[in-house]
């Protein structure tokens, strides 16, 4: 065999969002992408803020000697700091530059933090539906995955969770708003979250985290506002990442937030530097790190993603779907009209329209569709939504 097995099983089971993807590339080919209604891939196709091409330029002109050279793995200090002063604001705790480490995206930030956090069969305790990759990055670093099932309407089903702990425990990671039901959970929830970690690490002497995965944190609509979990967690550990804020998510870069309370905070930050090194990503991005610092606050016109969640629940709803109203991110999951998902995902193919099963997300019986695309495919694809689901009934 020319590969591990591990990853040769792995293979076999592949993402279904990816192989998704692939699919729409075919029936592009076959039938030309406009009349083909791919909603797979949570890739934001809106265009970076004029602010992000304005900085670069800048940054790249400048051009002064050893800016693209090595740094500290942690980052550029000043880059840290000015991402602590945005976080200390956003989470209502006071961080500083120290308690900051940039990362490559999401994806590498979660990765070094399992990497430092996890020891052999340890368990991180995660709701479901969730985003497909966790089992797989917690597999890395010789953890195990413990489903657990939130609430009919997707929030944090808190007993749940309680019964999960125990004493290998070694983290909860919660990814809100959630891909891929859009929920944002509810800050009550937070603080009973945060109250619950804390009582357990006081029963049992052992130190547990709160991870909390927050690339979506400003993609929220009606009024909802995520909360903040530094302030209802001193053994929280935030991730975020800028790429679906400033539309840049082939830049791979992002951060680690520590609460600067946490249990054994100067060992934890030095893992965490440590496993950045030796997991080969070394440092974030030079010339993506400066970037970003100056641009806090910018963002992406949200309201592009609210009017596309709103032209596509419309055509769902008139069509006849059972869906939860996304509170935020860029997805809709939405219920199964057969009990089949992966059955249906396909059905859904003999109309060009591609989503993803649920089962893929830990949520069998719904599918997610993914409204990052334009108003113009949405409006094509109504349609199409409506006469699959009509087509269950000849």
């Amino acid at each position: 065999m020319p590969v591990a097995a591990k990853i040769s099983e792995s293979v076999s089971k592949s993402s279904w969002i990816r192989r998704m993807f692939e699919e729409g590339l075919r029936l592009k080919a076959q039938f030309g992408n406009e009349n083909v209604f791919d909603f797979s891939l949570g890739n934001p196709d809106l265009s970076p803020p004029a602010e992000f091409n304005d900085t670069l330029k800048a940054l790249v002109e400048k051009n002064e000697g050893g800016v693209h050279g090595y740094m500290p793995n942690a980052g550029f200090d000043g880059v840290r700091a000015a991402i602590a002063e945005r976080v200390s604001k956003e989470q209502g705790v006071d961080v500083q530059g120290r308690h900051i480490i940039t990362s490559c995206g999401a994806a590498g930030a979660l990765n070094v933090i399992l990497k430092t956090i996890l020891n052999p069969d340890d368990e991180v305790i995660v709701p479901k539906p969730y985003f497909v990759e966790y089992g797989a990055y917690i597999d890395n670093h010789r953890g195990r995955i413990v489903l657990v099932d939130t609430n009919p309407d997707f929030s944090l089903n808190i007993d749940n969770i309680r019964a999960a702990l125990n004493g290998k425990t070694r983290a909860v990671l919660i990814n809100s708003p959630n891909n891929p039901t859009g929920r944002v959970y509810a800050e009550k929830d937070i603080a009973a979250l945060g109250a619950l970690i804390k009582e357990h690490m006081e029963s049992t002497g052992r130190i547990v985290y709160l991870v909390s995965d927050e690339p979506y944190r400003e993609i929220v609509y009606d009024g909802v506002k995520a909360p903040s979990i530094l302030k209802h967690c001193r053994q929280a550990i935030v991730v975020t990442s800028y790429s679906k804020t400033l539309s840049i998510a082939g830049e791979r870069i992002g951060y680690i937030a520590v609460h600067p309370g946490c249990a054994g905070v100067e060992a934890l930050l030095g893992g965490l530097i440590l496993s950045t090194r030796i997991l080969g990503f070394v440092n974030a991005p030079a010339l993506m790190q400066r970037a970003v610092a100056r641009l806090g606050g910018v963002s992406v016109d949200m309201s592009v993603y609210k009017n596309r969640r709103d032209l596509l629940m419309s055509g769902l709803e008139s069509a006849g779907y059972d869906f939860a109203r996304p509170e935020g991110a860029f997805y809709i999951f939405c219920k199964s009209p057969i009990p089949d998902d992966v059955a249906f995902v396909g059905h859904l193919q003999k109309f060009n329209v591609l989503t993803v099963p649920g089962s893929g997300f830990g949520g069998p019986g719904y599918f997610r569709i993914a409204y990052c695309v334009s108003e113009g495919v949405i409006q094509r694809a109504a349609p199409k939504f409506r006469e699959a689901l009509e087509a269950l009934k000849t």
